[in-house]
């Protein structure tokens, strides 16, 4: 009998995390789909990813692979779709490592004429039936520990900053490097774990498409997702105003010239859509094989995907 080569038995070890991936992926359609919203598929390969500061696109031949599929999505929503969601693999160069890989899966789903908030009830609800699904029960185990996804906790980031890293969200804000050194390495780590948690509103510097609150100018509608010290999702209250998008377009693009990063082509035809108009919209994006390894309880993201080896 001939021996199993190790490339073969790699995938062979995955075999029961890649069922279990289908199993979730189903679930999160299936309750997607019974809210009304619209599977949509955009392409992978694109002229004019958007100036981010700190995520690359990497290059294919005349393309870009894409870091999101967030910009052809809102031009859906300014031609008249209001409730649309897409599950496809996106890219990041240079992102690899247990929580990371430069490609990965992710969803990502908008409706127009709603709210941030809403579309927080909407993944608490999909996470949940994903584990109901998979499990009869809505709680799971994750690093030795049981998370009960039931009621999850929401706590607004300057209220985390001052009770897990004794600082002041607005002035560490001040300082790119600061605010995330002080989020990754304070806040982060010392985040309820026995729930999923939210953090909620974040200084206006962190929302590069999010509309400002209008009770508070300083913040943005913006929320975040932890399950188990996982980052699991992110969303905005969409900014629909085309003269401040263009304006934090510009400042990216001139802060990603000066730290010697790639130059983006002006995303021509989403800008055209903000000024044909796009509503008021709410959008959030998850990372698929993050929520794979959560409700598997597998700590490395290449336990629950396709080897990146060939």
């Amino acid at each position: 009998m001939k021996s199993m080569p190790e490339s073969v038995a790699k995938l062979n070890k995955i075999i029961p995390a890649l069922k279990q991936r289908r199993d979730i992926f189903s679930s999160v359609r299936r309750t997607l789909d019974k809210m009304g919203y619209c599977e949509i598929h955009t392409p992978c390969g694109i002229i004019a990813p958007a100036a981010e500061e700190y995520i690359e696109a990497p290059c294919a031949g005349s393309f870009f692979l894409r870091t999101s599929p967030e910009l052809q999505m809102k031009r859906l929503l300014a031609a008249g779709m209001e409730k649309i969601y897409q599950i496809g693999p996106c890219f990041r160069e240079g992102e690899n490592g247990r929580k990371h890989r430069s490609e990965f899966f992710m969803l990502e789903y908008y409706e127009a004429y709603s709210d941030y908030m809403t579309l927080l009830d909407h993944t608490f609800a999909y996470i949940r039936q994903a584990a109901i699904d998979l499990y009869g029960k809505d709680e799971i185990f994750f690093n030795g520990k049981k998370i009960f996804l039931d009621h999850p906790e929401i706590i607004s980031v300057r209220e985390a900053f001052k009770c897990f890293a004794g600082e002041d969200a607005d002035k560490c804000a001040e300082e790119d490097a600061l605010f995330e050194m002080v989020l990754v390495d304070k806040v982060e780590p010392n985040l309820p774990q026995e729930r999923l948690c939210v953090l909620l509103d974040y200084p206006v510097r962190f929302g590069a498409f999010a509309r400002v609150k209008e009770s508070d100018p300083t913040l943005v509608e913006r929320w975040e997702i932890y399950g188990g010290g996982l980052e699991l999702a992110n969303a905005y209250g969409e900014l629909i105003d085309p003269k401040i998008q263009r304006e934090r377009f510009e400042a990216f693009s001139l802060t990603r010239k000066k730290m010697g990063l790639r130059e983006y082509p002006e995303a021509t035809a989403f800008l055209e859509s903000m000024d044909y108009g796009i509503p008021p919209s709410a959008g959030a994006a998850l990372g698929l094989d993050r929520l794979v390894m959560l409700l598997t309880d597998h700590q490395d993201i290449g336990e629950v995907s396709f080897p990146l080896d060939s």
